[in-house]
């Protein structure tokens, strides 16, 4: 009885500076709120809302670590709001939130992350195979356990927003899509169901593959946990290189296709496809060059030999077992600085008519 009679452990006062402002401009205020016992950063947002600052903007939905909704920077971390614990920080530290960096401002916490639902129209959908209707697809549990845990992925976008390609550099965003829909685009590639043979293709030409630097900070931020670098990124580079670089791989690319040509000339010749080309993946499969072709255009000439160059020797160097054309030159050509130019990209998406 004595127990439910004492009276309930008061809060404590704790110091927050908090970003308000909008897209023209905005300040750190200070701020003086009660903390109680288990509660996180949106709580504190909560009673600050309800007792000193009823404008302040802050985007919110399901409080559980689960919608995405409340990403914030606290202390120059991408958090969850719903998901930082007070008590992860000494009683007399100072608490700054300031929103999204690397999004635009629409209002104190709120940014505008349409970026991401734009990068997200231009993936490319799951295909399955057209002999299939719903309901009568069969996976293999180990299959299904493999892309598993790029679906547990809430949107938050905090990888988006730590990832330094964009949040460095505001003229990265057209050519790149970002580790949330690299994740995807590699969920999709492992798909056994899945009938669409270009997604590295795709993720190397139009969503800026070759941009990411595997730094793993997108992976460090994650709320799910998502071993996005070392499960989804790195395998995929590993496997848009793979016939360029593997001579295994290569050797047995050339034996198929001579295989199929008769004369011995491959059907994928660039003299046949004209003198641009890509060197996205070169996966030499029907029309995925083509459609890599269409997401990124260099505009720009590029030199084809018409022999391989030989030593003194008369044997051949070792690029041209490295690389899937013989004596392949760069795409980029010597007179390219990174970031590209928007002027010298397209970035038309495959399934574009016009």
């Amino acid at each position: 009885m004595g127990n439910q009679d004492a009276p309930a452990k008061a809060g404590t006062i704790r110091h927050f500076r908090i970003w308000r402002g909008d897209e023209s401009g905005g300040e750190l205020t200070d701020y003086q709120v009660e903390v109680n016992e288990g509660e996180v950063v949106l709580d504190v947002i909560h009673r600050l809302q309800a007792t000193q600052a009823p404008d302040l903007a802050c985007r919110w939905n399901c409080k559980a670590g689960k919608c995405g909704s409340c990403s914030m920077e606290i202390n120059g971390m991408p958090r969850l709001g719903c998901m930082t614990r007070m008590s992860t920080f000494d009683e007399n530290e100072t608490v700054t939130i300031t929103p999204l960096r690397t999004f635009p401002i629409i209002r104190d916490l709120v940014t505008d992350v349409s970026f991401n639902y734009e990068k997200a129209r231009e993936t490319p959908a799951f295909a399955p195979p057209p002999d299939l209707a719903p309901g009568e697809y069969r996976m293999q549990q180990v299959d299904v356990e493999r892309s598993q845990e790029f679906r547990k992925c809430i949107e938050c976008f905090l990888c988006q927003n730590t990832c330094h390609v964009v949040r460095d550099h505001e003229e990265n965003k057209p050519a790149f899509s970002g580790p949330r829909f690299f994740i995807r685009a590699a969920e999709l590639d492992m798909h056994p169901l899945d009938t669409r043979t270009d997604r590295k293709e795709y993720a190397q030409a139009s969503q800026g593959l070759g941009y990411c630097n595997i730094t793993k900070c997108c992976t460090e931020v994650c709320p799910e946990h998502i071993k996005i670098t070392d499960n989804a990124i790195i395998p995929m580079k590993e496997r848009v290189v793979d016939r360029r670089y593997d001579p295994l791989v290569w050797l047995g690319s050339r034996i198929f296709r001579r295989g199929q040509d008769g004369a011995g000339q491959s059907p994928r010749d660039p003299d046949q496809l004209g003198v641009a080309h890509s060197h996205a993946g070169a996966s030499h499969e029907p029309g995925a060059e083509t459609d890599a072709e269409r997401g990124l255009h260099w505009g720009r000439q590029v030199p084809q030999p018409q022999a391989p160059a030989v030593d003194s020797r008369g044997r051949l160097p070792i690029s041209e077992f490295a690389f899937d054309r013989p004596a392949a030159p760069s795409p980029f050509g010597d007179d390219v600085t990174f970031p590209m130019p928007a002027k010298d990209l397209n970035y038309a998406h495959p399934e574009q008519q016009d």
